[in-house]
């Protein structure tokens, strides 16, 4: 099983717990058909799989990208102000229509659904480096590269997670693992910081132990 075949099972999965009340299994299951069919490309498919889902958000959305992709952004556009009408805070929903807004020339209506996520959770990096470019286009370089600092700060954070679950797996006999948790630490962080030397230096002393097994 490829590394993208169990993130999108693991998002199912997730998906299932914290949605439970929302979908019937047939949904979910449909949902990871579309899933599937979305991550290869297959937006048509994926568009018509989604076609009569209306109460189960994250499918309303997974079908929104699908429409937009397959050149249909007006009802993509539609289908988002939907969702976000009915649930105000549904960030992806958010995000993806400020995208195609900001496509379509609307940066004022796009800087408001920005800051909107970034009220509900300022460190959205999404957000952030999405606002920032707003910013820079019209042209207040000065806020966009206090967004982009910000935007850092909150890539640091999720470095230290990756570098906790590098520790656990290294401790729970998952060299390989823990290797690919540092290296994506090490991508998130600033190449010339003490913090990314230090995250160096250890995948440097797994990696060579590892390679004596």
């Amino acid at each position: 099983m490829n590394i993208k075949v169990s993130l999108i099972l693991i998002f199912i999965t997730l998906i299932f717990i914290s949605c439970k009340d929302e979908a019937n299994e047939e949904t979910l299951l449909l949902y990871g058909r579309a899933s599937a069919a979305y991550a290869q490309g297959r937006f048509e498919e994926t568009s018509s799989m989604l076609e009569h889902v209306r109460n189960f958000s994250p499918a309303v959305v997974l079908r929104s990208k699908a429409l937009f992709f397959s050149g249909r952004g007006n009802e993509a556009e539609g289908l988002l102000r939907r969702t976000l009408r009915k649930t105000p805070g549904a960030g992806e929903a958010a995000l993806f229509l400020a995208r195609i807004l900001r496509e379509q020339g609307k940066e004022d209506e796009a800087r408001q659904l920005a800051e909107m996520m970034l009220r509900n959770n300022p460190q959205d990096i999404r957000a952030l480096r999405l606002a920032s470019d707003l910013a820079y286009e019209r042209g207040d370089i000065e806020d966009a590269a206090q967004l982009l600092d910000r935007a850092v700060e909150a890539s640091a954070e999720t470095a230290l997670v990756f570098v906790d679950r590098a520790k656990l797996r290294w401790t729970a006999g998952n060299g390989g693992g823990a290797l690919e948790d540092l290296r994506r630490a090490e991508l998130l962080l600033p190449w010339n910081t003490s913090l990314n030397k230090g995250i160096s230096d250890l995948r440097t002393v797994i990696d060579a132990r590892e390679a004596l097994k």
